[in-house]
């Protein structure tokens, strides 16, 4: 088992680095305030009103780096400092998360799609590492593999979960960008940052994408015995 304890650390530690990354650009782009003076609350409902969408509410949530689209709720969250501040970062995130909830009222099929997985991968993501670790064992002892596929399968769940992500993500930051510019919300330099930082989020995902798919590799890998 060291073979996923490696993968583990090596990824733990690329996502460490981005993540600080991430936030040290948030933490220089949130001191920088906006000539438009807008709030990134201000600039969610106007985003919302401009794509004509009138039933999705913005909400201040606790916590840092917690701002989501909420298709059930239909609810644009955003974290306090994004809610009230008036920066490029705030600005970034505010656009990026309406342009989750532009896609989804255009039923983007990959959030479509992401959506469909949720409760699917909620439910197995508590049981799967039992049941691979339980199956990694059976072979070892009976050489039948049966549970260790049904565990490999649920990782796969995943591991297509965390890639089909991706296009959702980047496309949320596309639309939000394209708003932001179109509508003269931030200057040519705050553009800049704002970029930037969606920049730096989107290669979180990436990351997580990445690593769910080389574990996933290394679990197959038991199957083939050549780990």
């Amino acid at each position: 088992m060291f073979g996923i304890y490696a993968i583990g650390i090596l990824f733990f530690i690329i996502s460490l680095v981005v993540s600080t990354r991430l936030k040290n650009k948030f933490k220089k782009y949130s001191q920088i305030q906006l000539v438009s003076g807008l709030s990134g609350a201000e600039i969610a409902n106007k985003m919302l009103k401009d794509n004509g969408i009138y039933d999705v509410k913005v909400v201040s949530v606790e916590g840092q780096l917690t701002d989501h689209y909420n298709p059930l709720t239909k609810t644009v969250n955003l974290s306090q400092n994004v809610y009230y501040e008036r920066n490029a970062a705030a600005a970034a995130v505010a656009a990026h998360e309406c342009g989750h909830a532009v896609q989804h009222r255009d039923m983007y099929v990959w959030l479509n799609l992401r959506s469909r997985l949720v409760p699917v991968v909620n439910a197995t993501s508590n049981v799967m590492q039992w049941i691979i670790l339980a199956g990694i064992m059976v072979l070892g002892a009976t050489k039948n593999p049966t549970v260790l596929v049904i565990g490999i399968a649920l990782f796969a769940l995943t591991t297509l979960f965390s890639f089909i992500t991706l296009p959702v993500e980047f496309d949320a930051s596309k639309r939000a960008l394209a708003w932001i510019k179109e509508k003269n919300i931030v200057s040519s330099s705050e553009y800049e940052m704002s970029k930037d930082s969606l920049k730096w989020a989107a290669l979180t995902y990436v990351v997580a994408a990445i690593g769910s798919l080389a574990t996933l590799l290394y679990y197959i890998s038991f199957l083939k015995g050549d780990r």
